[in-house]
């Protein structure tokens, strides 16, 4: 019995070493970096298609806006007006192009030029800084005078307002 017992200790260290001989595999960390690297490919496609998508959707906006034609222009010229700041020490020196629904009206507008003028200079000046300011401040300013000059006109209408010179000081 004795010699059995050395004989089972002599095969048990063979044991333990045919399994430690197995090679490990992966693991843990291989997985993870495995993974990491799937993530990063998928949303780099993601990100690639969408700036794409961007792309195209800027490129067909831009097609439509050529594609449509400018009317005739009527220059308003250069104003300078003081904003109603509680300093009044603002002013807005603004220049306004006015793009005319038809040709037809530009002797209409030449007719109207001071009441035209008036009606600008009084709404420009009874706007404050907040009004103005920013993107949406300016397009707000600009439906307000397309329905001021709009009221005076008999025939046609004003379709859009340029700002080709801004200034708020």
């Amino acid at each position: 019995m004795a010699e059995r017992q050395r004989r089972d200790r002599r095969e048990e260290p063979d044991e333990v070493e045919a399994v430690e001989e197995r090679p490990k595999k992966g693991g843990i960390v291989g997985k993870f970096l495995i993974a990491l690297v799937i993530v990063a490919v998928l949303a780099g496609g993601g990100l690639g298609g969408w700036m794409l998508y961007q792309d195209r959707a800027a490129d067909r906006q831009e097609a439509e806006d050529e594609s449509q034609p400018i009317g005739a222009l009527w220059s308003m010229g250069t104003l300078i007006v003081n904003l109603l700041d509680d300093d009044g020490q603002r002013y807005l020196k603004v220049t306004i192009e006015l793009e005319l629904s038809s040709p037809e009206i530009l002797d209409e507008m030449d007719l109207l030029r001071p009441k035209i003028m008036d009606g600008i200079l009084d709404l420009l000046s009874s706007k404050y800084y907040r009004d103005v300011v920013g993107f949406e401040g300016k397009q707000q300013l600009r439906d307000e005078i397309v329905m001021r000059i709009n009221n005076y006109l008999s025939r046609g209408s004003i379709s859009k307002v340029y700002f080709t010179d801004f200034v708020i000081q």
